[in-house]
């Protein structure tokens, strides 16, 4: 499931590392080929709450292998295409089976492990968002630089197609505890707590990705093409240490530790990043903080709706999902009216509101 994760993570946000080349062999400019990234996040975040609506009591094993070939399918054709339209319809399908990945690795991981470790498997599967950044993403780029763009969606084809094949031999059948209505959707989002985790995930994941989409141009006046794979290699490393790290503390304080590095991060970008050292230690810090956001806003989740583990993880999934899509488009079209380096004030001052929701939430509390 872990994989599962990886893969899915490295296909959404392949065109981050090789944005560059994918906007010159499409002709348009790099704000546009950001809709990409754009373009799955929404349909990611439509798909998330809608699928547990429309799987009734498919068994969840069945359902990952299907989308996993959904992806395969998607990144294939992404290869070969000549066509930016047909490419952003491509992206859409991924995003399908992106919501639909995200929505049962997560809510399914505390039915495979003892009940005592359901939080290390929970962690365990999200490892794979930051090994996709430290050896997907950092590949996408080296594949990007030597072969071309397109072979790095293959590779994500072919890897898709492996893992369906893996998750039909390995997993255990995984019918659903019970169906999910309309109406736990509803319940759920009458919870306080659960709104609250939702802002934040707006907040912080729409900022992060607002700047990191456009992470390569933001990089490549101040260092070398050949060193982009060596330095989101670096930002990834940090991320899995950061998802490990954060995952033992308590998610309030985790996420405003998320927020005030991002900030900060953000903030120090157009003063030290313009130097390859001063961008490869902003990088490191933006990965140790951003690592950790998908294990916190889970946990937050969890705490907020014990009893409806699916329902909470839908809507999660889609905001978090459609945060990044905003994001992606949001930066894009700063990075093309105002100039790239302007895209890291976004992830500032969203960054920034984060803390203080997490100020007021606390001070509700006590």
């Amino acid at each position: 499931m872990a994989a599962t994760v990886f893969t899915v993570v490295t296909a959404e946000m392949l065109p981050v590392g090789l944005l560059t080349p994918m906007s010159e062999s499409l002709h348009v400019t790099d704000g546009a080929a950001g809709l990409a990234l754009t373009a799955t996040g929404v349909t990611s975040a439509v798909a998330a709450p809608v699928l547990p609506l429309v799987l009734g009591r498919l068994d969840r094993k069945a359902v990952l292998g299907g989308l996993m070939v959904l992806l395969a399918a998607s990144a294939f054709a992404a290869a070969i295409t000549s066509s930016f339209l047909v490419l952003i319809l491509t992206r859409i399908l991924m995003g399908i089976s992106i919501g639909g990945v995200w929505l049962l690795t997560v809510s399914l991981a505390r039915r495979v492990v003892p009940p005592h470790a359901a939080g290390l498997a929970t962690s365990l599967i999200f490892s794979g968002i930051g090994i996709a950044s430290v050896l997907g993403i950092p590949a996408g780029a080296y594949v990007g630089e030597l072969a071309g763009w397109r072979w790095a969606f293959a590779g994500v084809g072919v890897l898709a197609l492996a893992l369906s094949v893996a998750l039909s031999i390995y997993l255990p059948s995984l019918p659903p505890e019970r169906a999910v209505r309309l109406c736990d959707v509803r319940e759920v989002l009458r919870l306080h707590q659960v709104r609250v985790g939702l802002v934040l995930v707006a907040l912080i994941v729409t900022g992060h990705f607002a700047a990191y989409t456009y992470v390569r141009p933001l990089l490549e006046p101040h260092i070398a093409p050949a060193l982009i794979g060596a330095f989101l290699l670096a930002y990834g490393v940090a991320g899995v240490l950061g998802n490990f790290l954060t995952g033992t503390l308590r998610p309030t304080r985790a996420l405003t530790l998320i927020a005030t590095g991002i900030a900060l991060t953000a903030l120090a970008m157009p003063i030290v990043g313009t130097t390859a050292i001063g961008a490869l230690g902003l990088l490191v810090i933006w990965g140790l903080a951003y690592g950790g956001t998908t294990v916190s806003t889970q946990a937050w989740a969890h705490a907020a709706a014990p009893s409806a583990p699916e329902s909470s993880s839908a809507v999660l999934v889609g905001m978090f999902n459609g945060s990044i899509a905003l994001g992606a488009f949001t930066g894009g079209q700063v990075a093309d009216h105002f100039g790239t380096p302007t895209v890291t004030w976004l992830p500032a001052v969203l960054a920034t509101v984060a803390l203080v929701v997490l100020y007021v939430t606390r001070v509700r509390a006590e």
